[in-house]
């Protein structure tokens, strides 16, 4: 079954497309937990639950009422309807890991008719989930940015760096970028050891780096910092604009 937890229109606040209008769907359900970004949002039932910045749209046990079953396309894609969008404007899939949803018939018929009506396709990603290329080649036509997930995530490295999948996302989509989420503290313990060898399988892609955190308070307080670094490595710095601007993560 396909989960959607919500849909939003706004700008894309992170990454290579910074500041472009995109429609957003978020969908439910994710392959890790990521709880090392230590991020707390409050079930309905009182209980704080410790993961990333969109922990409800991972966590199905405690804000299953936020997650809406998807059993067509055409459900999908009637949302773009309740919008005034701009024509082809930019379509953004996250969650979650959306790719957990990478084999579904729904799925591919839902990305096949946005590629059909002109829409640029990106999703967000861990880039720890296999594609299949061949067998559904419309991912050929979608970007991908790369959220590898780093050791500040306290998962285990078998489990978030995958480098033959990174290679074939890479190498095969038709654009894919690398976007990683430090705090101040992780540079200090030796991260860019870990990104250097997370781009080893895909040393021609290029690298965003993002300050870590879950509020406006803990985002601009990793920002200076994670310059420094960035200027010191070479790789672009990518603000979280949703963060910065509205200091929450939904609907925005």
């Amino acid at each position: 079954m396909l989960y959607l937890v919500e849909h939003f229109y706004s700008i894309q606040g992170e990454g290579r497309y910074t500041g472009a209008p995109s429609l957003f769907f978020r969908f439910g359900g994710c392959n890790m937990k990521c709880e090392g970004f230590a991020c707390v949002e409050k079930a309905a039932d009182g209980t704080e639950v410790l993961g990333c910045d969109t922990v409800y749209a991972v966590n199905k046990e405690h804000f299953s009422h936020n997650w809406i079953p998807i059993k067509s396309a055409k459900e999908l894609l009637s949302i773009l309807d309740l919008y005034e969008l701009p024509r082809h404007v930019d379509i953004v899939l996250t969650g979650g890991e959306p790719l957990i949803y990478a084999n579904d018939e729904v799925f591919i018929e839902f990305l096949s008719a946005l590629h059909q009506h002109g829409h640029k396709i990106t999703f967000e990603t861990n880039g720890s989930l296999a594609v299949d290329f061949e067998k559904y080649p419309i991912y050929q036509e979608c970007i991908f940015a790369l959220s590898v997930k780093l050791s500040n995530s306290n998962e285990p490295l078998h489990k978030r760096v995958r480098g033959e999948i990174i290679y074939s996302i890479a190498s095969k989509a038709k654009e894919a970028f690398f976007k990683f989420s430090i705090d101040a503290d992780s540079i200090d313990l030796g991260l860019e050891d870990e990104i250097e060898s997370i781009l080893l399988h895909s040393p021609r892609t290029k690298v965003y780096c993002m300050p870590l955190g879950g509020s406006k308070a803990e985002v601009e307080a990793n920002t200076e910092p994670l310059i420094e670094f960035c200027k010191s490595k070479g790789y672009n710095f990518s603000d979280r604009l949703h963060i910065r601007i509205w200091d929450q993560n939904k609907g925005v």
